[in-house]
C-alpha cells in the first residue's frame, strides 16, 4: 500500500501535467480594465491567442469601384437580385464573390459555362439567397453589425461552405451508462467549449419559434430563494451557459465582455456590447429561420447534416474567434450595392425565395457554345 499509493499519485499528477500542457494556455496573459474601478470587469486575453487569430481576421484586397455601364438587368439575362445595379459594379461584385467563396473554382462554381443565365447548379440559387441575406443583414440589422457590415467573405473565408456551422444531432463520442444522460450533459463539446454542459447550445435557442421567444428559453439566476412563479429550471441554466460558454469562445473572449460577474442578469450593470450581442443571438435565429431552413431542399443530400437538415448560422460562422469579425474591417462599405438599398432584392425573409425552382423555365441544361455569348450571366 505504501508504493501503490505513491506510484498512483505521481501517475495522475503526470496525467493532470499532460492535460493542462495540451489544454491551458502558456503565459503571460493580458489583462485589460473594461469597467470602473472596483468592480473587477477585465477583458482577459493571451498574446500568441491574439496573433495568431490577427493573421487568419485579415480582410482581402478589393478591386477598385467601378459604376459604368447600364443596369446589369438591361444587358445581362435572368439577373433578378442586382438588376437595378451598373454592369461595371455588378461585374465587380461577381469576380468579387469569386475570389471570396471559390478562388479554385472560379466562375463555373456557380455558373454553367457558356449559359451564365441558367439556374441548373443548386450553387447559383443558393448564391443568390445569400446575396439577398448579407443586403438584409446589412439593412435591416445595424442594431448587431453596426456600420461594419457584412460581405460573403466575413463567412466564407475563401472556402465554398463556411467553416463554422452546425447541423442537428451531431453527438460528441460519449460513456455509456452512468456517464449518459437525456439532457445532453457530460459528453463534452467544442461547441460547449469542452464544458460538461449540454452538448448542443445551438438548436433550442438559434433556430425555430419558442412559445413566449427566445428569451423565455433563458434562464440563469432566481432573484428569491424559492421559486416564487418561477418555474425556470436548472437545467434551463445549463442550457444557457452552454449557450454563453459559446458566445465565448465564438468572439474570443470572457463573460467580463458583456456581463458583470457579481450580477450576471443585471442589465444596468451590463457593458453596452450586451445589447449588441441580444441582437446579434435574434438576428441568427431569424437567418436561421427564413434563410438558411427553405434552402433544405437546394442543397444535395452529401451537403446536409447526418439528420437531413442544411447547415445553419452560429455566432462564430462570423466572428471565428475575435469580437469584432476581421477586425471591424468595414468590407460592407467598400461595396455599397450589397448595403442596399432595398429595391436591390426584396428586404421581407418571408417573401419566396428569388431562386430557379420558383422558375423552372430558368432551370436550362443547354449545349454550352464554344464561346459563351455576350449577356449571359444571373445572379
Amino acid at each position: 500500500m505504501r508504493v501503490t499509493i505513491p506510484l498512483l499519485a505521481l501517475i495522475g499528477g503526470l496525467a493532470l501535467a499532460f492535460i493542462a500542457v495540451l489544454t491551458l494556455q502558456r503565459p503571460p496573459a493580458h489583462i485589460e480594465q473594461i469597467g470602473y474601478r472596483g468592480t473587477g470587469a477585465m477583458d482577459v486575453s493571451n498574446p500568441a491567442a491574439i496573433a495568431a487569430s490577427f493573421a487568419m481576421n485579415q480582410a482581402p484586397a478589393v478591386l477598385p469601384q467601378n459604376n459604368a455601364g447600364p443596369l446589369a438587368g438591361t444587358i445581362y439575362k435572368n439577373v433578378q437580385v442586382l438588376k437595378d445595379v451598373p454592369a461595371g459594379a455588378f461585374a465587380r461584385i461577381m469576380v468579387s464573390m469569386t475570389q471570396w467563396v471559390a478562388p479554385k473554382q472560379g466562375c463555373n462554381y456557380c455558373h454553367v459555362s457558356g449559359n451564365f443565365a441558367s439556374d441548373a447548379k443548386y450553387t447559383k440559387r443558393v448564391a443568390r439567397r445569400m446575396i439577398q441575406m448579407t443586403i438584409y443583414i446589412n439593412s435591416h440589422w445595424k442594431s448587431h453589425v453596426k456600420n461594419v457590415g457584412v460581405t460573403c467573405y466575413t463567412c466564407h473565408r475563401g472556402n465554398n461552405a463556411p467553416k463554422y456551422v452546425w447541423f442537428n444531432g451531431v453527438e460528441p463520442p460519449h460513456a455509456t451508462g452512468l456517464m449518459e444522460t437525456a439532457t445532453g450533459e457530460a459528453r463534452p463539446s467544442l461547441a460547449a467549449d469542452g464544458s460538461a454542459l449540454p452538448y448542443d447550445p445551438f438548436s433550442s435557442f438559434l433556430v425555430g419559434h419558442p412559445k413566449g421567444g427566445v428569451n423565455a428559453l433563458i434562464n440563469t439566476e432566481g432573484t428569491t430563494a424559492l421559486p416564487t412563479g418561477n418555474r425556470m429550471s436548472i437545467q434551463q441554466t445549463n442550457w444557457t451557459y452552454a449557450l454563453m460558454m459559446n458566445f465565448a469562445t465564438s468572439l474570443g473572449v470572457n463573460c467580463e465582455f458583456c456581463h458583470q460577474s457579481r450580477d450576471f442578469g443585471s442589465w444596468s450593470e451590463s457593458t453596452p456590447k450586451r445589447v449588441i450581442a441580444y441582437y446579434g443571438l435574434h438576428m441568427v435565429r431569424g437567418l436561421n429561420n427564413d434563410y438558411m431552413l427553405p434552402l433544405t431542399a437546394t442543397f444535395p443530400h452529401n451537403m446536409l447534416g447526418a439528420g437531413g437538415d442544411v447547415a445553419k448560422i452560429d455566432c462564430s460562422t462570423c466572428h471565428q474567434g475575435v469580437s469584432k469579425p476581421l477586425y471591424g474591417a468595414k468590407m460592407a462599405a467598400q461595396f455599397p450595392y450589397l448595403e442596399g438599398p432595398a429595391k436591390l432584392a426584396d428586404p421581407n425573409p418571408k417573401s419566396p425565395a428569388a431562386s430557379g425552382e420558383a422558375n423552372p423555365a430558368m432551370i436550362t441544361m443547354t449545349a454550352a457554345p464554344a464561346t459563351a455569348p455576350a449577356g449571359q450571366s444571373g445572379k
